[in-house]
């Protein structure tokens, strides 16, 4: 069995045909492990992270989940893949209960029962009768991964799970997608906290300019002064 659940090769895609946001983008999300995806405002992250999820009409390249291509295919049949997608905004029903979110998205696959996620999720039981609306931000982003995890998906896609929120509810999210990982799921996160991502993450890819960068060990990058130029320069660089 290969250890990469998804791979992306030579991925050209945006949101205007002939008007590539990316070009030629490829990386692979290894299993039970998080990979990053950071770069300098307007590199083309969520770009990616959309058009892995079906989001994007794809306009070159392939992306491959445990070896099927996908390329392309319906956001709607994702999660029969084994996919889920979290997105930065818009990620759950504010009108609605958190109960009504959590049945909905179990309805979705079968209506499992909703008692796993409550255990899982204490803040979430504890306000069931409460609209989605009036949680916190860091709550709200627990409420879409439960509704995410409702699938049973082996890769998650996170696009900027801590965008404004505080640094404990940034610290509780991703410390769930650690957990995560270390209980097989496979996660690729796009996200703008570079030192926190680079600390969590298992291996990491830069992109600017809607192309590769640089890619390694997470951990490595953190220091590098080469990730420092991406950022503040916003341009392609090279190590010597």
């Amino acid at each position: 069995m290969s250890e990469a659940v998804l791979e992306v090769e030579g991925l050209t895609a945006g949101y205007v045909p002939d008007l590539p946001i990316l070009r030629e983008v490829s990386m692979r999300a290894q299993r039970a492990k998080i990979t990053v995806v950071i770069g300098p405002n307007g590199a083309g992250k969520s770009t990616l992270i959309k058009a892995v999820a079906g989001l994007l009409k794809i306009g070159g390249g392939h992306v491959r989940l445990e070896g099927e291509d996908i390329t392309g295919l319906r956001p709607d049949l994702m999660a029969g893949r084994g996919m889920a997608y979290v997105p930065q905004i818009d990620n759950i029903f504010r009108s609605l209960t958190i109960r009504q979110n959590l049945e909905l998205a179990l309805a979705r696959v079968g209506g499992a029962s909703i008692e796993p996620m409550l255990a899982r999720f204490p803040v979430l039981a504890e306000k069931l009768k409460d609209r989605a609306g009036t949680l916190s931000g860091g709550q709200r982003q627990l409420l879409a991964v439960a509704m995410a995890l409702a699938a049973g998906p082996r890769l998650i896609l996170m696009d900027e799970p801590s965008a404004g929120l505080s640094p404990k509810a940034t610290a509780e999210v991703l410390d769930l997608a650690r957990t995560l990982a270390e209980e097989g799921v496979t996660i690729l996160l796009v996200e703008q906290n570079v030192k926190a991502a680079l600390r969590l993450a298992d291996h990491c890819y830069i992109l600017a300019e809607g192309r590769n960068q640089i890619d390694g060990p997470a951990r490595d990058l953190l220091n590098d002064p080469v990730v420092g130029e991406i950022y503040l320069g916003g341009r392609r660089m090279e190590r010597a």
